[in-house]
């Protein structure tokens, strides 16, 4: 990290100048506020934004929130960071300087003009996604002006193609209000608009589509309206295509490819139809490759098809469901631990075959860490009596019987549960 102090040599010693006199740490954005005292700009912003008026220094009161950088004091310090480079010090970088609220206001009517050429407005949109790149403050600034009501109205507005991928773009990099999710899923022509841009040749496109799907779903409170999605079987199967073939170089597509097919599978008339859109296989053959946050959504969507007949049915014919399941136990999360229990409670329940091949997966074994495991005591509780409950007696107790010749103790700690 630049500017990390994490290996420093205790024998630096970082001049007072350039620590900032809030965080007391090095300044990596110094700015100087009207009282003439300079802070880090983050430090202050804080200090700022908790409803303080004064200068934390001086005590004299804020007359004027205008941030000013230091270029001088931050040239310093970036001198300073290479000339300690080998006591562990990195330098901190030129910081990017937020928008002007100006600039944005000039930029937003730019684009929202439709007496302006296409190549102007796409100009315009650019250069706003590149200030939203930069920085939360920028976003913030950005989404102050209203824009993300105008980019919806905008992407939805039947003008160049170009200009649409642009406004789409943009707009996942903000939140919806209610209201705007409201526009989007209440108009089937906006939901087919978006089903077809999840088959466009661009994989950023799909990508932004599925972010944008994800986002309205997310964001409606409505289930009737978020309904309206499960309506159009496109959207389902472009969601589950993204995951199918994800670009080994575009890793967003599978982390928004499984947000959206989550949220999808949340309205509960959209699960038999990811299951008819080769969800299960896609989701079991996928599991490995997601990022630990990743893996819950998945081990829980895998969990929510579950609830239904059909989804029980092929997990239950997928070779890998149940071995996959039982590694996932304790291996995650405490919240993955928990799906994946559910989804194995629901196969076994259904299938005297998922109940076999959990045992010879090591279920019990997994059981058995489970009880002494740091997960919550309700959920290991739950967890291991329900799934015990279902497991069938006969090779359950064969496998107890191997156990107790390995850990009698744990066997007694069943017992003493009267699980059995």
């Amino acid at each position: 990290m630049p500017g990390s102090l994490e290996s420093l040599d205790l024998s630096v010693q970082i001049p007072y100048h350039f620590r900032c006199p809030i965080s007391l740490e090095l300044m990596r954005d110094p700015v100087t506020v009207s009282t003439g005292q300079t802070y880090d700009r983050a430090s202050i912003e804080s200090w700022v934004a908790t409803g303080n008026s004064t200068c934390p220094v001086t005590r004299l009161p804020l007359t004027d929130f205008t941030l000013i950088p230091n270029h001088t004091l931050r040239r310093l310090i970036q001198d300073w960071c290479v000339a300690n480079r080998s006591f562990g010090i990195e330098r901190i970088p030129t910081p990017k300087q937020p928008a002007e609220p100006s600039l944005v206001r000039s930029l937003l009517n730019q684009v929202t003009s439709v007496t302006n050429t296409a190549h102007s407005r796409l100009s315009a949109i650019r250069r706003l996604k590149s200030l939203a790149r930069d920085s939360d403050k920028n976003r913030s600034l950005i989404s102050s002006h209203n824009a993300t009501n105008l980019l919806v109205n905008l992407l939805f507005s039947n003008t160049s193609s170009d200009l649409t991928h642009e406004a789409m773009s943009l707009v996942v990099m903000f939140p919806l209000t209610e209201s705007e999710c409201i526009s989007i899923a209440s108009n089937t022509e906006r939901i087919i608009f978006l089903a077809n841009l999840l088959f466009h040749s661009s994989i950023e496109i799909r990508v932004n589509s599925a972010a944008l799907i994800e986002t309205v779903i997310a964001g409606t409170k409505s289930s009737d309206l978020r309904a309206q999605f499960s309506n159009v079987d496109e959207i389902v199967e472009g969601v589950i295509e993204l995951l199918k073939r994800p670009i080994s170089n575009y890793p967003r597509a599978l982390k928004i490819g499984i947000k959206a097919l989550f949220a999808l599978c949340l309205v509960k008339q959209t699960r038999h139809k990811a299951v008819s859109a080769g969800a299960v296989e896609t989701l079991i053959d996928r599991l490995a490759d997601f990022d630990k946050c990743d893996a819950e959504r998945a081990l829980a969507t895998i969990e929510l098809l579950c609830r239904v007949p059909e989804g029980v049915a092929e997990f239950a014919e997928h070779a890998l469901t149940v071995p996959l399941l039982v590694k996932t136990i304790l291996k995650i999360s405490d919240r993955a631990t928990e799906y994946a229990a559910g989804a194995l409670l629901a196969l076994c329940t259904a299938s005297e075959k998922s109940q076999r091949e959990a045992v010879s997966a090591g279920i019990l074994t997994q059981l058995l860490l489970l009880v002494q495991s740091d997960v919550r005591i309700e959920q290991r509780e739950r967890c291991f009596r329900n799934l015990a409950s279902k497991l069938s007696y006969l090779n359950f107790s064969r496998s107890i019987e191997s156990s107790k010749r390995k850990n009698l103790k744990f066997c007694n700690f069943y017992k003493n549960k009267n699980i059995f």
